[in-house]
C-alpha cells in the first residue's frame, strides 16, 4: 500500500520539482549531477574538497567527462550548485544520493569510513530527507548493516518516515560510447516502496531500470561484474606470462580465439590492473564472505596473479634491455609511458605504472615518465613531473615502456624515435619492428 509520503515525493520526482543532494563530487557524483540537473532537476554537489566546490561553483570541471563548457551551462541556469557544508541539506533537499570512495585500508580491508561519515550527517535531518541512496561500491549487507540502522536511530522507520535503496553505479571513466544515461539502472530497495521511488527518480534520466529484490542483490550485482572482470584479466594475464616461455604470441591468438561467435569473449594482459573498481570491489566480496566462514579462492588466485605484473613488466625489461642492447638496467635512461591507470583519464588511483616505476628507481634506473593527463606525480617515494614526448627525448632512452595507451600518443613518431620498446598493451600491433618487444 503506498502511503501519503511516498505519494508526494513521487509527485514531486515525476514534475521534476524534487531536490537533490549529491554527496562526493567526483568521477560518479559529478557525471551524475550533470544527467540530473540537464533534465530539469535542481542539483546541490556536496563535497568536503573545498577547492572542487570552488572549482565547480565556477563553472570548471576537472573531470575529463564534463566539459566545463556544459558544467558551466548548468551552473548559469541555477540547476547546479555546489557546497561543502552538510547544512543545506536542511530545508533544500528531498532525496540525497552518496557518491563517496570506498577504498581499502593499509591492511587492505575495506574502509567505508567516508559512507559511515555522510550518513551521520544525513541521519540528522531525517525526515526532511525522504529518499537516501547509496551509490557507493560496498560489500552486500552495507545499506542494510550499516546505514539503515544508523537512519532509523532517532525513531524513524523505513519505508514511512523514509526510504533507503542501493543503485551501483557504473560509470566507465573515459568511455566515449556509454554514457551514464546509456547505462540500464539497477535498484534495489529495502522496502518495495523504496525500490518504487528509486526507480521512478532513475527513470527520469536513465533508459532500463532494472529492479532487485533487496539491497544485498544490488550491491552484489555489481561486485559480481567487477569480480567476473577481475578473474579473467587474471587468466589472460597468467596466460600471457606462459605464451612467453611458449614462444607464442597471445595477442595473435586472443583475436584468432575472439572469432568465434559464441562461448568466448576476449580480455587482454596488461602490466596489472588499477583504478577504484576492478582491483578493490572484488577484494571487498571476499572480505565479506570470510566473515561469513566462505573463502573465495579464484578472487584471491587472480588477485596474486595481477598484482605480480608489475614485477613481470620489470623483469621483462631488464632482460629486454640487457638482450637487446646488451646494458643492464642501473644507470639507464627509461621512459615510461602513461601513468594513469586507463587510457584517457587522469587518474593513477591503484595504477600498476607507479609500482613499475618505482621497482625501476629501486634497481638504479634514470627514470621518467609522460602522461598529458597527469602532469606530475608525488606518491610512492617518487616525485616526478611529465615530460614532454618530443624527438629528442625519446631518442636518449635506453627503453621506452608503453604501460597506458593513451589514444594521443602519436605511434608512428614514438616508433621511429625510440631505440627499444617493451610494449605491455599491444599498443604497437601492426608494428613489425625488431625493437619493438610485446608483452
Amino acid at each position: 500500500m503506498i502511503n501519503q509520503a511516498e505519494k508526494n515525493l513521487l509527485l514531486k520526482i515525476k514534475n521534476r520539482k524534487a531536490r537533490i543532494a549529491i554527496v562526493g563530487m567526483g568521477y560518479v557524483g559529478l557525471p551524475l549531477a550533470c544527467e540530473f540537473s540537464e533534465k530539469g532537476f535542481h542539483i546541490i554537489g556536496i563535497d568536503v574538497d573545498r577547492n572542487r566546490v570552488d572549482s565547480l561553483l565556477k563553472g570548471k570541471s576537472y573531470i575529463e567527462d564534463i566539459p566545463s563548457a556544459r558544467l558551466a551551462k548548468l551552473v548559469r541556469a541555477g540547476l547546479f550548485k555546489a557546497s561543502s557544508d552538510y547544512g543545506c541539506l536542511e530545508s533544500e533537499v528531498d532525496i540525497v544520493i552518496i557518491c563517496v570512495p570506498t577504498p581499502l585500508s593499509r591492511s587492505r580491508d575495506p574502509d567505508i569510513s567516508y559512507i559511515v561519515s555522510a550518513v551521520e550527517e544525513i541521519q540528522k535531518r531525517i525526515p526532511s530527507l525522504q529518499l537516501v541512496i547509496l551509490e557507493s561500491t560496498t560489500y552486500p549487507g552495507t545499506t542494510e548493516e550499516v546505514i539503515l540502522p544508523a537512519l532509523e536511530r532517532a525513531g524513524h522507520k523505513v519505508g514511512k518516515d523514509f526510504f533507503l535503496c542501493f543503485s551501483p553505479e557504473r560509470i566507465d571513466p573515459g568511455n566515449k560510447q556509454f554514457k551514464p544515461a546509456d547505462i540500464p539502472k539497477v535498484v534495489g530497495g529495502v522496502t518495495p516502496a523504496c525500490t518504487r521511488l528509486a526507480a521512478a527518480l532513475y527513470g527520469q534520466v536513465m533508459p532500463e531500470i532494472v529492479k532487485v529484490s533487496s539491497p544485498r542483490t544490488a550491491e552484489m550485482t555489481k561486485i559480481l561484474e567487477n569480480t567476473f572482470r577481475i578473474v579473467n584479466i587474471g587468466l589472460v594475464n597468467e596466460l600471457a606470462m606462459a605464451a612467453e616461455s611458449l614462444q607464442v604470441n597471445i595477442w595473435e591468438a586472443i583475436d584468432a580465439a575472439k572469432t568465434k561467435p559464441f562461448g568466448y569473449m576476449p580480455f587482454y594482459p596488461g602490466p596489472g590492473i588499477g583504478g577504484h573498481c576492478i582491483g578493490v570491489d572484488p577484494i571487498y566480496l571476499s572480505w565479506k564472505a570470510r566473515m561469513h566462514g566462505t573463502d573465495l579462492q579464484f578472487i584471491e588466485l587472480a588477485r596474486k596473479v595481477n598484482a605480480t605484473m608489475p614485477h613481470h613488466v620489470v623483469s621483462q625489461a631488464v632482460y629486454t634491455l640487457n638482450q637487446y642492447r646488451g646494458k643492464a638496467i642501473a644507470r639507464s635512461k627509461v621512459l615510461v609511458l602513461g601513468i594513469a591507470y586507463k587510457r584517457d583519464v587522469a587518474d593513477t588511483r591503484e595504477s600498476p605504472a607507479l609500482d613499475i616505476l618505482e621497482e625501476l628507481k629501486k634497481l638504479g634506473a634514470s627514470v621518467s615518465y609522460h602522461d598529458p593527463y597527469v602532469p606530475q606525480i608525488k606518491q610512492h617515494a617518487l616525485s616526478l613531473k611529465s615530460q614532454p614526448l618530443t624527438a629528442a627525448i625519446l631518442k636518449k632512452q635506453d627503453l621506452v615502456i608503453l604501460t597506458t595507451a593513451h589514444t594521443c600518443f602519436d605511434r608512428k613518431k614514438i616508433a621511429a624515435n625510440a631505440g627499444l620498446i617493451y610494449d605491455t598493451r599491444n599498443f604497437f600491433k601492426g608494428f613489425e619492428a625488431t625493437h619493438i618487444v610485446r608483452l
